[in-house]
């Protein structure tokens, strides 16, 4: 491993810490900063780069994404030999499950009422609701899906999920395929995106997906902007049939000054912060997956590309 070059593109506010910790964890491998190139590393480690990175490491062999969605990566053209492999925690999936309890019971509870109240100096307790009427469906099963739906399930609510291929989990009604999908968003009342981006997922939450949550449902986006059509949610807010959503992403980031989101009462915006890498529980399965590579194995993580995750 000594041998190594490791090219590293990523935010310059990002960049010392994923060098330092990468020279800490591989000593003796040279570590490349873009735009630094080195067309003899066989190892990238990335986060949103350009087509120009990519034409300058023609003998990549893995890439690695520091976060979780690879959709902007697989919009490049990547050299020939070159696999990327996903990061599969990370130090996220806790953050996403404590994020996405939170927007459950923020609206569950009505703390959101509970703030504008208080602001108005009134003081107006809010009859109790049963959590059985809030049934939570989680789209999107892998590792982070998994620990949300084991999170939710600690606060007695009931819990659905969707997958593109079955799943079984203990205790949750698990919905798969574009056969289950409407059946899945009927039973649901709460609907957390947590898919892959792909050329199917484009979109996916439209007017006529959410208009097949139970009525007063509530949307959470904790994974692409692309994924939300957002006019249509705007009107299914504004009409009542949905009672709000938090988003964490959006299809232009930053958001746009002026956009519908930021005023509107029904919905509360997050600058995509639901999950962040921790660096140095990244990089120790990056480097896991490396050895695993130079053991001849096929390391854990791997993107198919013909299906977009």
């Amino acid at each position: 491993m000594s041998r190594d070059r490791i090219a590293l593109y990523c935010a310059q506010a990002q960049a010392l810490a994923w060098a330092d910790g990468l020279r800490a964890a591989l000593p003796g491998t040279q570590i490349d900063l873009w735009p630094e190139a080195s067309p003899e590393a066989r190892h990238a480690i990335v986060w949103t780069p350009t087509q120009a990175f990519m034409d300058a490491h023609p003998a990549l062999e893995l890439i690695f994404n520091m976060g979780a969605g690879v959709d902007a990566l697989l919009r490049l053209r990547l050299p020939p030999k070159a696999r990327i492999v996903r990061i599969e925690d990370g130090g996220m999936a806790v953050q996403m499950a404590d994020y996405v309890c939170h927007a459950v019971l923020r609206h569950f509870r009505e703390f959101d009422v509970y703030d504008r109240t208080a602001a108005a100096g009134q003081w107006a307790p809010r009859p109790d609701r049963a959590r059985s009427d809030f049934p939570v469906g989680v789209m999107g099963l892998g590792v982070l899906g998994q620990r949300v739906v084991n999170a939710l399930q600690q606060f007695d609510f009931p819990v659905r999920g969707w997958s593109r291929s079955p799943k079984a989990i203990e205790g949750v009604r698990c919905f798969s395929g574009t056969e289950q999908f409407d059946d899945f968003l009927a039973a649901s009342r709460f609907l957390v995106c947590m898919v892959p981006l792909t050329p199917d997922t484009q979109g996916i939450l439209c007017r006529a997906s959410l208009s097949k949550l139970q009525p007063g449902g509530y949307l959470i986006n904790v994974a692409r902007g692309a994924h939300l059509v957002e006019n249509d949610l705007l009107a299914l807010l504004d009409s009542g049939h949905l009672a709000g959503a938090m988003l964490d992403v959006t299809r232009t980031e930053p958001l746009p000054e002026g956009h519908p989101f930021w005023s509107h009462p029904k919905v509360t915006i997050t600058p995509h912060i639901s999950a962040q890498t921790v660096v140095s529980e990244s990089i120790a399965q990056m480097v896991s997956k490396i050895q695993a590579v130079q053991r001849g194995e096929v390391p854990a993580g791997l993107v198919d590309p013909a299906r977009g995750y």
